[in-house]
Order: C-alpha cells, then sequence, then structure tokens
C-alpha cells in the first residue's frame, strides 16, 4: 500500500526573528508529486517561511508545527534536514572561494547518502547531470558561485538539485532576477525532476517561472499567512488583479 502521508504538513506556524513575527498562522500540505506555488510580493515573509522550513538558527519558532514525512522537524538541525531529503534553492546564493563546485557536491553528497563517494565517482555523476541540464563541464571545477552571474548561479542550484535527488526542493525565488534562458534552464531542472516521489514548494512574487512550470497548487501569501489557494487559474488571476485585490482576507 502506498504511503499516504503528506511529504510536508504546516499546522498554525506562527515564527518571530528578534522578536518580530513574521509568519502569522501558516498552514501548507504539500504531498508527494505535487508543485505548489507560493506567491506574495516583497516582505510578505516568503522567505522567512524558506528560511524557517530549513531551520535557520535565526527564526524561532513560537506557535504550531512543521512535520516531514510524518516526523516534527523543530528540533533537526538543517544538516539533518538535507540529510532526510529537504532541500533549499536559495534567493542569493553565496559564493565560497576556494571550494570548487565538484567538491561542494561531493560533501553534500556524503551527507545526503552516507556514503564517502570518490572525487572520480562524484564527477561522473556530476557530468550525467550537466549534461542532462546543457551545463558545461568546466562549471564543475569553478569555485562555488566566485563570479558567477545571477543566471549562474541558479543554475548552480538546479545542478545541485539535480545531484542530490531532494525528496522536498524549496525554491526561494529562484526565478529572480533571470533572463529567459536562465529562466527555461531553471524550468527544466524542475520538470525534469518532478516525479511522483518528489515535491516541490516554488517561492516567487510574478508569474514568469509559471508560464514554463504547471503547479498544482497555488497560494496565496500575504503578510504572513496564506490568504488563498487553488489552481494555476489563480496565478492568472493575480497577474491581472494584483495583490490588493487579496487584501480583503486580511480585514
Amino acid at each position: 500500500m502506498a504511503d499516504t502521508t503528506p511529504l510536508l504538513r504546516i499546522e498554525n506556524l506562527h515564527a518571530s526573528v528578534d522578536d518580530t513575527e513574521i509568519l502569522k498562522g501558516v498552514d501548507l500540505t504539500v504531498n508527494r508529486g505535487e508543485i505548489h506555488a507560493l506567491m506574495g510580493p516583497n516582505g510578505s515573509g516568503k522567505s522567512t517561511l524558506a528560511s524557517v522550513l530549513l531551520g535557520h538558527p535565526a527564526y524561532e519558532i513560537t506557535e504550531g508545527a512543521i512535520y516531514y514525512k510524518g516526523e516534527d522537524i523543530e528540533e533537526w538541525s538543517p544538516t539533518d534536514r538535507g540529510a532526510a531529503g529537504m532541500f533549499l534553492a536559495f534567493q542569493h546564493p553565496e559564493a565560497i572561494p576556494g571550494v570548487s563546485v565538484l567538491q561542494f557536491l561531493r560533501q553534500a553528497l556524503s551527507n545526503r547518502t552516507g556514503v564517502d563517494m570518490t572525487v572520480l565517482e562524484v564527477r561522473l555523476k556530476v557530468m550525467d547531470a550537466m549534461k542532462e541540464l546543457g551545463m558545461e563541464s568546466s562549471f564543475a571545477d569553478r569555485y562555488l558561485n566566485e563570479g558567477f552571474s545571477g543566471g549562474e548561479r541558479k543554475r548552480n542550484e538546479v545542478l545541485q538539485m539535480a545531484v542530490l535527488q531532494p525528496e522536498l526542493a524549496v525554491m526561494d525565488e529562484t526565478d529572480s532576477g533571470l533572463d529567459i534562458d536562465a529562466l527555461r534552464t531553471v524550468a527544466d531542472g524542475v520538470n525534469k525532476l518532478a516525479d511522483p516521489e518528489r515535491g516541490f514548494l516554488i517561492i516567487t512574487h510574478y508569474q514568469r517561472l509559471l508560464e514554463y512550470v504547471t503547479p498544482d497548487v497555488v497560494h496565496i501569501f500575504l503578510d504572513g499567512r496564506i490568504v488563498e489557494s487553488g489552481g494555476p487559474e489563480l496565478a492568472a488571476r493575480l497577474e491581472e488583479e494584483g495583490y490588493e485585490s487579496f487584501r480583503s482576507v486580511l480585514t
């Protein structure tokens, strides 16, 4: 019998940073095989939600719970969450001088799988993923995000997803600032990785990426909580009416 436990279940989640409440009662369930889009304006708390899901220590959960595959993960470290199959694609990926993309992925794979693969084994795995994504092989030997363009940083995030094969991928405005080619690379990566055992939470503030990735569920996020959920038509309505048309729910 198939496991029907939700991949991610968030219940009445409240979270603060420096005693300021940012998340104000978030309820969200992502099942295996689903792509969810969380859409909200800047400052609504979207990136805070992504950070809290992956265990950023600056944020304090003050109420509610996060369940991953049925387990309460509030006490799990970011490393534990990554090893269990959670992944965060950052809005602004950090550069790490002196550490190559290949070295980073070898360590990340070791944490994800518990197996210490050789450099050659990792290189072959990375090369296969890069070929599938249409990336230059020389990319693997560059220092992580150092001197990368915005598009290259986002392509690197997609490469990490392809190599690490997370069960839950949270993408925090991965489409921000991308040209059309980089946007398609990100979308192709999501579409190729999407399968019945994996879930995606795509966080964005505009519809561009959703022209290439069709979500199963769209959520409108305002003032630290979800105010409306629906199908892909909700994103089209948002494009026409803007966020102001949803603010009446807050009053």
